[in-house]
């Protein structure tokens, strides 16, 4: 990732797109590098300006944001570039799908701007899901109903301890609240999410917490 973070607007209303532009710019370490208004142009655009986010609406014309990110997400030329997809609360139904997709997180349309420059850095840092409160219920919610578990066999490679701390990140925490909850370091936690990355061959937390669902491994609600 650059010094700056290289951000990517993708939505079809010129005014939301003019919003978002107006917020990242004022900040030192965010810039704007293009603007997309159709899921084809989306892609063109991330693969000839590599920004290190897209922020992806799902609906627009030509191509739709899921087939988008799915494109951006299976290029080997782009594997550092993130994608954030843009929602509403009207349209939760795509959000698992997106996340299935390759999207790193999302964010509500109407997030407050605080939220939206923090969600921004935290997925820019692969440190954690964006909005983890709201993701997580989000995907505990349309995991549980995808479908039945499907053991991967790609988990027997885990230790005791990795499936204790990809348990917990697909609940939704932190490396700081798994290092809270274990009684270890800040920096064990992230070398322990990061092997299990390495192990589970996914490209960030986001995927991580999908596989961690539909393996079985953990089920919605269960630290409730």
């Amino acid at each position: 990732m650059s010094a700056r973070i290289r951000v990517l607007l993708a939505d079809d209303q010129k005014l939301v797109r003019a919003g978002f532009r107006s917020i990242l710019e004022d900040e030192d370490d965010i810039e704007v590098v293009g603007e997309a208004s159709t899921g084809v142009e989306a892609v063109r655009l991330a693969r000839g300006l590599r920004p290190d986010i897209v922020l992806m609406d799902i609906r627009m014309p030509e191509q739709d944001g899921l087939a988008a990110t799915g494109e951006i997400v299976a290029d080997s030329g782009l594997e550092d570039v993130r994608v954030v997809i843009l929602t509403t609360f009207d349209v939760d139904d795509y959000v698992y799908g997106a996340l299935r997709a390759g999207a790193s997180g999302f964010l509500v349309k109407d997030t407050e701007p605080m939220e939206l420059l923090h969600g921004i850095r935290v997925c820019a840092r692969g440190d954690a899901l964006i909005a983890p409160t709201a993701t997580r219920r989000l995907i505990a919610e349309f995991a549980g109903r995808a479908r039945q578990p499907d053991p991967s066999p790609r988990l027997n490679a885990l230790t005791d301890r990795e499936r204790e701390v990809m348990g917990l990140v697909g609940a939704g925490l932190t490396n700081d609240e798994i290092a809270r909850r274990l009684v270890l370091s800040p920096a064990t936690a992230k070398t322990h999410v990061s092997r299990i990355m390495t192990k589970l061959d996914v490209r960030d937390r986001a995927q991580l917490v999908i596989l961690a669902y539909e393996s079985g491994m953990i089920t919605p609600g269960w630290m409730s």
